[in-house]
């Protein structure tokens, strides 16, 4: 699962439906990333898939990016708020693998829907932004949504929904990390830290609970870079061919392929809470999107 917001890149080319296409691509190869942890993760330890993962990114970054500006990737005007951002995704990554251990994908994908809500809510404290009591009240009808499919207090929340919580925060944290470092630094140089900082967090804990892969684990761990590099490169061309204000409302469609994916690999369905508290979350977040863009109109 991958964050939204990390590429504040302005559109080169107006072609708006071909970035919707490329922004519904980009995150069902993050269902797809998703669904291959998942499946790793039930026979590899979660820091193993981790470094898979990054490591798989940072050898695409090397081939991709280095060749076209070399050294030049390694330069930040703000290396700190970089590796700050890079350790935010890196722990998001780490709390979700975990959480795919034991949740259904349709259900870590609704509680990571709340990220939204959460970015607006802390926006007000880190950021300086206000919110109106319309979006006040979409917020608070969210997290109802966010209760709904973890049900508290009713004996049916797993430990794990916890972790897709952090899950959720870490990721508002690194988006509003993100809009700190807008028009900064060059989205390939984000991009290469992205997956330089993950590789280097993960790699000094793999040796000690490194468990040798068969075929098919080599393969779908190499899968894992490849999915979460080709992800990403999705997101750069779809925000060149299109404003973000006009593609977050599809970050919602990564939904569809997490509960069609969830069914033909686990046999997993959602139940009527799970897909009660997600039409929830949606709404809100969509509210939330809407309200944005109006209230930056009339400013």
């Amino acid at each position: 699962m991958q964050m939204p917001r990390d590429l504040q890149i302005q559109p080169v080319v107006h072609a708006p439906l071909q970035g919707i296409a490329l922004m519904i691509a980009a995150f069902t190869t993050f269902a797809a990333l998703d669904t291959t942890a998942k499946y790793l993760v039930q026979f590899y330890p979660p820091e193993q898939v981790v470094w898979a993962r990054y490591t798989g990114h940072a050898v695409l970054a090397l081939l991709i990016l280095w060749p076209r500006n070399g050294a030049a990737l390694l330069r930040s005007q703000r290396l700190g708020t970089q590796v700050l951002r890079s350790l935010l995704l890196f722990a998001t990554t780490c709390t979700n693998f975990v959480a795919l251990q034991y949740l259904q994908l349709a259900e870590t994908s609704a509680i990571f829907f709340s990220t939204p809500l959460i970015v607006a809510l802390l926006s007000v404290p880190l950021l300086g932004e206000r919110i109106g009591p319309r979006r006040w009240t979409a917020i608070l009808i969210g997290f109802l949504g966010v209760l709904v499919v973890v049900r508290p207090g009713l004996g049916l929340m797993h430990w794990a929904a916890g972790l897709s919580l952090l899950t959720a925060l870490g990721a508002a944290l690194y988006q509003i990390t993100t809009r700190k470092l807008a028009g900064v630094d060059p989205a390939a140089t984000t991009q290469f830290y992205t997956a330089l900082v993950g590789t280097l967090a993960i790699t000094p804990l793999v040796p000690f609970t490194w468990q040798a892969p068969d075929l098919t684990g080599v393969l779908l761990m190499a899968l894992l870079g490849v999915l979460g590099g080709f992800g990403h490169w999705l997101l750069i061309l779809a925000h060149r061919m299109a404003p973000a204000p006009i593609l977050a409302p599809f970050n919602y469609t990564q939904i569809a392929p997490m509960v069609l994916l969830g069914f033909l690999v686990f046999g997993d369905l959602p139940d009527i809470w799970t897909v009660t508290g997600a039409g929830v979350v949606l709404a809100s977040g969509l509210y939330l999107f809407y309200r944005e863009r109006k209230v930056k109109a009339a400013a």
